[in-house]
């Protein structure tokens, strides 16, 4: 891999401003799941030395919450501008560990810088208020006080922007952070670490570990001196960290957890665009994406003509490794995604459903999956009630919005939906009644750094973007200043003067 700043590359963790290697040297390899080469070895760091990172993070938020917003702002911009600077850099990186297309890697890198630009600029906006006082003499108001220092722990499936979007907010905020990412994907994060510190970062506000998953998770969320944990990964494992939060003491939690989305395209529905949009919602990010669409519901006089457009355009995506021109779709994450994918199709297929297109591991071998359209899902098969974090699409048929809508919320989860409708009372309606926390009308595109990103049901909790997004980092401090008013004798002479007014 050539980098035009080959320093972007690293191989250690960072602890307190200092790249450092495991005690008991132990690692783990980190494979391309193009060919499943090894793209390098990571460390994997001792309790004893994510504690150290608390530590190190700890000492650093005491100074770190009084640097001015103005000074904040200034270090979070100028790590944003070396992110564009060397996005072709980083999106290489990106596509080797992860997989994803390079153009849809270079996406990931803008919209992940996104993130930093927004929290700088919002930060020097996170005020408190003035409250109009019922006690007499009193001044009443807000403030908003970063929580300390914050855990942070990222998913492979977009490893560089999940890390910015939790990180710029809590920074900005005057918060410290530990950052944890998923160790098939952990040279993103090294890369931002890199960044920070040519940006000035002061040691210890930013860090990056790495370690075994289950002992990883819970040093930093049993930590006391953590006071906020922001987790983005599947419900299974946010409920073990909820579970660890709350049996070590109480911290503000933020859990961005699994998905299950409907796509609704009503009996108003232009059919066209229908068949577009759903393309990109499904198999974006190969299908391995928590809003992905996964459960597509066509009112039944567009059906089979759907189904047939539909199937057309998922046949004519391009199947390829990250590097090659033109790829629509790359390969799966790792052998257990691709088995579990490979046992869903099956699934459908034995209990009846039509496979109209793909349905078979890819000719390119490996971890390659063709992408797959799977007609007459219904409940009860693996494609329609699970997540599938895969290149594979399940479709099936309603009579009336009343069915589309109970069905769509007929999940434990509320993290995304889409609705396809050119009629207003259809979209008002429907957006009503969705039991999710975001709503995609006519669109493929819905999340940014202005939106308040999140879900609700087993999604999670918490959002992330937005003025929201600083919520897991803040606290909101009252005070009540008594007798800065005037003196009581003052007040109690105005109201015996006000009376006697009245009186007259």
């Amino acid at each position: 891999m050539l980098l035009g700043h080959p320093v972007l590359f690293k191989s250690l963790c960072y602890v307190d401003g200092r790249w450092v290697h495991s005690d008991t040297a132990s690692t783990v390899a980190v494979q391309n799941p193009a060919d499943q080469s090894v793209v390098g070895h990571v460390p994997m760091l001792s309790a004893a030395q994510i504690e150290e990172a608390v530590s190190a993070a700890q000492r650093a938020f005491e100074a770190w919450r009084w640097v001015p917003v103005a000074q904040r702002s200034a270090l979070l911009l100028r790590w944003h501008e070396l992110v564009l600077r060397h996005r072709n850099d980083l999106a290489s990186m990106l596509s080797l560990e992860q997989g994803k297309p390079l153009a849809e890697a270079r996406g990931e890198i803008t919209y992940g810088a996104s993130f930093i630009e927004w929290f700088a600029h919002e930060a020097k906006r996170l005020g408190g208020r003035t409250i109009p006082s019922h006690i007499d003499g009193a001044q009443l108001g807000t403030m908003m006080e970063p929580v300390g220092v914050a855990a942070l722990m990222t998913p492979w499936n977009f490893p560089s922007a999940m890390i910015t979007r939790k990180a710029a907010a809590a920074i900005a905020a005057g918060c410290t952070v530990v950052v944890k990412p998923a160790h098939e994907t952990p040279f993103s994060a090294l890369a931002l670490a890199q960044l920070a510190e040519e940006a000035g970062f002061p040691a210890g506000v930013f860090n990056v570990v790495l370690g075994e998953p289950q002992t990883a998770m819970e040093t930093l969320v049993r930590d006391a001196r953590v006071r906020s944990v922001s987790f983005t990964g599947s419900t299974r494992v946010g409920a073990l960290v909820m579970q660890a939060a709350a049996s070590a003491d109480i911290k503000k939690t933020a859990l961005e957890l699994g998905g299950n989305a409907p796509f609704i395209v009503a009996e108003d529905a232009d059919l066209e665009q229908s068949v577009r949009v759903a393309v990109g919602a499904k198999f974006q990010t190969s299908g391995q994406d928590c809003c992905a669409a996964n459960r597509i519901l066509v009112a039944k006089p567009l059906y089979e003509a759907f189904v047939a457009r539909y199937s057309d355009a998922v046949r004519a995506l391009k199947v390829g490794a990250a590097f090659e021109d033109c790829v629509d779709v790359g390969p799966l994450m790792h052998q257990a995604a691709f088995d579990t994918t490979r046992e869903r199709v099956a699934d459908a297929r034995a209990k009846g459903a039509r496979i109209t297109a793909g349905g078979e591991p890819h000719a390119l071998g490996g971890w390659f999956f063709a992408p797959t359209v799977i007609a007459d899902a219904r409940p009860g098969m693996r494609v329609y009630d699970e997540e599938n974090f895969a290149p594979i699409s399940a479709v099936s048929s309603f009579d009336t919005l009343d069915e589309a809508i109970a069905l769509a919320n007929d999940t434990e989860y509320g993290l995304a939906a889409y609705l396809m409708s050119t009629n207003l009372n259809t979209v008002w309606q429907t957006i009503r009644r969705l039991e999710f926390a975001m709503v995609s009308v006519n669109g493929v595109k819905f999340t940014g750094a202005p939106i308040p990103f999140g879900g609700m049901k087993a999604s999670g909790l918490g959002r992330e973007g937005g003025m929201e997004g600083f919520e897991p980092f803040v606290e909101t401090r009252y005070y009540c200043l008594g007798q800065l008013g005037l003196p009581h004798a003052n007040a109690a002479s105005m109201r015996h003067a006000g009376s006697s007014a009245a009186a007259a």
